[in-house]
């Protein structure tokens, strides 16, 4: 007999038929109730054995994570916290579990100890939650942008250019780490490397979207990119996932509609299509917040965080303008700040961006026209302001408890002013040549944004930790399973 999914028969209002369930054991209580889950839901269904009619030795195999098929009648339950459950006919133990030695028993679980058995750690109702929603949110993301039109682009994992000009990116070579061959001068032979030059792991696809944007129009890319920075915070990975839409003819202003579009998007979909997923995780947090003192708890719940992100116009203000209230406010000016904001140009850091969000603004806050010294050599230059203040077409979407979101620009479109800032940043236009070629041949405005997506499923899921967000997360000294 075919199998029925849990999730179809918890929703069934149809007793008495004969079905099959394969799934794993969760609990089994007084040799009697064995509580199943298949993965396709949260909730476990219940079958109910005849010990006095089973063999002994077969009910001592029940135990938790042990994968079973029975069969039986569908029938609606006397007992309480279940609709229906299955009488059970037969029972096969498809797949033992040794109880001595099977590390997730029915008792709550420190996320820590989960992360170090993560090839696990989907077996838990917080993590089948999870990434329940971070595949919701990854079909939202292909989905917004068929709608409108945009093409999916599959751009290089191993690539030859920095797009960031960061320098923080892992070498890709076959050379050999104990014989590499020596030019003269001492210098790595990379002629004699697999790709005949220094190659590295995309630390995105930007630059190459821009060459399919000034072709096709809009264009998008979704795939993995990879920073080698030593920092071990609750937001970054090494390996991470990127969502950049590049489009032909667009200025800032609709740069920033579009990635505002987009969030709200996404984040509809994800109430919209997982409703029990959330709200388990809404009331996860809840719990979790209980062992915190009053002032670190969320003055929301999940779901009322995720509304107020739908519910408002982000608020679009300039850099200069966001350094002003940072300067004049409480924190900053008591000192509470961890990074004092004091002059005109300071990098802004996630307490400054959670402060504008949280307690300023009280909503999504977008900032643009950032400092040219601490942006990217492809933004689009402004002139000069009145104290002579260099200024870029850049823009941030902050979200309240991450801090950036967002991060996106305006492109140079003019080859002069390009390649004069790639000449200050000391960023080789001879291997750039190929993109230099857009400005050269039809160049137009154009625009585009990143935005992260562990920061996203994050964001919509509630969880502290962005390692607890992508399957099999990769950090310092960390690249297990």
């Amino acid at each position: 007999m075919k199998h029925t999914r849990i999730k179809d028969l918890l929703n069934t209002t149809e007793y008495g038929h004969r079905v099959t369930v394969k799934g794993w054991v969760k609990t089994f209580r007084n040799n009697q109730f064995i509580a199943i889950n298949d993965g396709s839901t949260l909730g476990n269904l219940q079958a109910v054995i005849d010990f006095d009619q089973t063999d002994e030795m077969l009910l001592k195999r029940l135990t938790t994570g042990a994968a079973i098929a029975v069969t039986g009648p569908l029938v609606e339950s006397l007992g309480k916290g279940q609709r229906v459950e299955i009488k059970v006919e037969s029972l096969e133990i498809l797949g033992d579990s040794d109880p001595e030695r099977f590390p997730l028993q029915p008792k709550k679980h420190s996320l820590e100890f989960l992360r170090e058995i993560a090839h696990l750690r989907f077996r838990t109702n917080t993590f089948n939650a999870v990434f329940k929603v971070r595949n919701a949110l990854s079909f939202a993301v292909h989905q917004f942008f068929y709608e409108r039109g945009f093409v999916y682009m599959h751009t290089p994992i191993i690539t030859g250019s920095d797009a960031e000009g960061a320098g923080e990116m892992f070498k890709v070579t076959t050379l050999d780490f104990d014989n590499t061959p020596r030019k003269e001068d001492g210098s790595v032979n990379y002629k004699e490397d697999f790709f005949g030059k220094p190659t590295n792991l995309t630390v995105s696809g930007q630059l190459e979207g821009e060459l399919a944007a000034m072709a096709l129009g809009n264009i998008y890319t979704f795939g993995p990119t990879f920073r080698a920075e030593n920092s071990n915070t609750t937001r970054h990975l090494a390996e991470f996932w990127m969502i950049e839409p590049e489009m032909a003819f667009y200025d800032l202003e609709d740069n920033m509609d579009l990635a505002e579009e987009l969030l709200k998007y996404i984040i509809r979909f994800a109430l919209d299509h997982c409703p029990d997923e959330i709200e388990f995780l809404k009331n996860r947090l809840l719990e979790e917040e209980k062992s915190k003192p009053q002032n670190e708890r969320s003055e929301m719940d999940l779901v009322a965080k995720l509304h107020f992100c739908l519910d408002h116009e982000f608020e679009r203000l300039t850099y200069s303008e966001a350094i002003e209230i940072l300067r004049r406010s409480k924190p900053n000016q008591k000192k509470q700040f961890k990074y004092p904001i004091e002059d005109w140009g300071a990098d802004l850091q996630s307490e400054h961006e959670r402060y504008l969000v949280e307690k300023h603004f009280k909503k999504p806050v977008v900032l643009t026209d950032y400092p040219a010294a601490i942006k990217a050599f492809y933004m689009r230059q402004n002139e000069p302001d009145e104290q002579g203040r260099r200024t870029v077409r850049a823009m941030d979407i902050l979200f309240p408890g991450i801090g950036e979101m967002v991060g996106g620009s305006q492109r140079e479109e003019r080859l002069s002013r390009l390649q004069q800032r790639m000449e200050e940043m000391d960023i080789p236009a001879k291997e750039l040549d190929w993109y230099l070629d857009t400005r050269r041949f039809g160049t137009a405005p154009h625009a585009g944004f990143g935005l992260g997506f562990e920061r996203l499923v994050q964001f919509v899921t509630g969880m502290g930790n962005i390692r607890d967000v992508i399957p099999f997360p990769r950090t310092p000294n960390n690249a297990e399973f």
